[in-house]
């Protein structure tokens, strides 16, 4: 006996208030009964702390509870008999927050470090105590649009940074410290996920070789415990601009297209936040010393 779950879209993805639907596949080789077909739809918010950011004890103690975002039962096979062979049964779910609820709780999906939010449905055949249940789940995608500028900005609004032996808090090597150097640039502080990340690098003045230059994008997910509040930063996709010694003035373009289920739009639900962050790095030939620049995109 096999059980799959077919989806009417081949890209799973869906928008709230939409209507999932598709096809419950049961494959048998003999006559089977049954307490019923039913199909279950299930989104929620896991959050997870990890020793790293509240302490070892605290971590194997504390316990957090899922955030609940949607959870709906649909029969759609009355108690009866399953022929022999593959049957198929069509099924449909609108993809709406229960009554009295809040419509804005339908997070994009998210897969993080410590927080993840994640859309299943799950087809299950009930077959009584006797008999192991039949049962599959899928993961589906939810996308709110509301990750999308609905006018972009025109020009896009972004941040100049530089970058020079100035602003480094960390020890310098003395060919750095006394030949100088200053980097230039500029990024988009906002996006839309389907859109790239755009902006530009400049290296204006390094007396010591380039050896590379990469963008780090980093993601910090902060879990509200108690009185506290854990905060970890992890990163999530790493893009290189430029390889080996670049020309001086020439400007680099910085363009990112997002891993979409690395990536959601930033947010604040009380109890957890996400946020994101660039990095640029800048590595030189002499011993690879890196710099660091952050800002919030």
């Amino acid at each position: 006996m096999a059980i799959e779950l077919k989806l009417s879209r081949g890209n799973r993805i869906y928008h709230p208030s939409e209507i999932i639907d598709g096809t419950v596949v049961i494959t048998t080789s003999t006559s089977i009964s049954h307490q019923g077909i039913r199909v279950n739809i299930n989104g929620c918010v896991s959050l997870q702390l990890s020793s790293g950011t509240i302490g070892v004890i605290e971590s194997l103690y504390s316990s957090i509870k899922p955030v609940p975002i949607i959870n709906t039962t649909v029969d759609i096979r009355p108690p009866g008999k399953l022929n022999p062979g593959k049957t198929e049964i069509p099924f449909s779910v609108p993809l709406e927050v229960p009554v009295g609820g809040d419509p804005d709780r339908f997070y994009e999906t998210y897969h993080g470090s410590n927080i993840s939010i994640q859309y299943l449905i799950t087809a299950d055949v009930v077959r009584g105590y006797l008999h192991k249940a039949l049962s599959t789940t899928l993961e589906f995608i939810i996308e709110s649009g509301k990750g999308k500028l609905y006018k972009a900005p025109v020009p896009p609004e972004s941040v100049n940074f530089y970058i020079t032996q100035d602003t480094q808090s960390h020890q310098l090597l003395p060919s750095l410290q006394l030949g100088g150097f200053r980097v230039t640039g500029r990024v988009a502080t906002q996006c839309s996920l389907t859109d790239p990340v755009i902006g530009e690098v400049t290296v204006e003045k390094s007396d010591v070789p380039i050896h590379s230059i990469d963008i780090h994008l980093l993601r910090i997910e902060s879990i509200v415990v108690g009185e506290r509040t854990a905060v970890q930063t992890t990163g999530f996709q790493t893009i290189q601009v430029a390889d080996g010694d670049v020309c001086r003035g020439m400007s680099l373009p910085i363009y990112i297209i997002l891993a979409r289920l690395l990536a959601c739009p930033s947010l604040s639900a009380g109890s957890f936040s996400i946020e994101f962050q660039l990095q640029v790095i800048v590595s030189f030939a002499s011993e690879l010393s890196k710099l660091y620049l952050m800002s919030i995109c």
